[in-house]
């Protein structure tokens, strides 16, 4: 198959850009990136389709100069976080349909995911503004911490589901990995408080409603999520930290 041609610039985040490339779309990785992430994020597309899960299908991986890229389905229309934004009947609509894509995503066994607390412990060794007391106590904490055989998206955003009402679609799939989904559900609630404490609020209680789960084991995680967190280089991660313990 030739080298497929980009087109116009789709959008773009911390690691990479996507292009239109005909149809479809091309996932573009900054030359930083080394060559495993495509490899490894088209292997993860794959398996969660297998699952018929609202995700991008796979087409191929493609090297273009010093960067490498994922042809992937397009996904059209917007991210559910512009009806967020609005606030009002469409705010309370698309938070319901975002804690139902991910309650359906929690309900698949990963077996063949890395563990989610393995991620988060590496990302605690990375945190380097802990101290090394508080981060034995907290990879101590971690080990305690339930296990889980669930898929866990690990990045689950309302910009990262886009498309119109019942028509879905969950991108950015490269943080998968099985676990407990409570843990999943802290990391979404962390997101959300970031930028809008009433929707982080407002999310945590309509996800204990429709997964079970109550709001305690969900911020049971705090601790270990937030201090993840630091080693990504975020703002405002001091004030959960304190939250949390920290």
């Amino acid at each position: 198959m030739s080298e497929p041609a980009l087109g116009a610039l789709l959008g773009f985040g911390r690691t990479a850009e996507v292009f239109a490339c005909g149809a479809l779309a091309m996932k573009l990785y900054k030359p930083t990136a080394v060559k495993s992430v495509p490899f490894r994020e088209a292997a993860i597309l794959t398996a969660v389709e297998t699952l018929g899960l609202a995700a991008p299908v796979v087409h191929g991986v493609w090297q273009f100069d010093d960067r490498w890229g994922v042809l992937m389905d397009r996904v059209e229309g917007p991210p559910i976080s512009e009806d967020i934004i609005r606030g009002g009947e469409a705010r309370a609509a698309r938070l319901s349909r975002m804690v139902e894509l991910q309650v359906q995503v929690h309900s698949h066994p990963a077996p063949q995911f890395i563990s989610l607390k393995t991620r988060l412990a590496a990302n605690i060794r990375r945190a380097d503004r802990l101290s090394e007391q508080r981060r034995a106590t907290l990879l101590a904490g971690l080990v305690e911490m339930p296990d889980g055989e669930q898929l866990c998206h690990g990045d689950f955003h309302p910009e990262n589901i886009m498309g119109p009402p019942g028509h879905e679609v969950i991108i950015d799939w490269l943080d998968s990995s099985r676990g407990d989904p409570a843990a999943d559900a802290c990391r979404t609630y962390v997101m959300l408080w970031a930028r809008d404490r009433e929707l982080a609020a407002a999310y945590i209680d309509a996800y204990g409603q429709l997964s079970g789960k109550s709001r305690d084991a969900i911020l049971s995680w705090l601790p270990f999520v937030a201090a993840a967190r630091i080693a990504e280089g975020l703002p405002e991660i001091d004030e959960l930290m304190q939250m949390a313990g920290g």
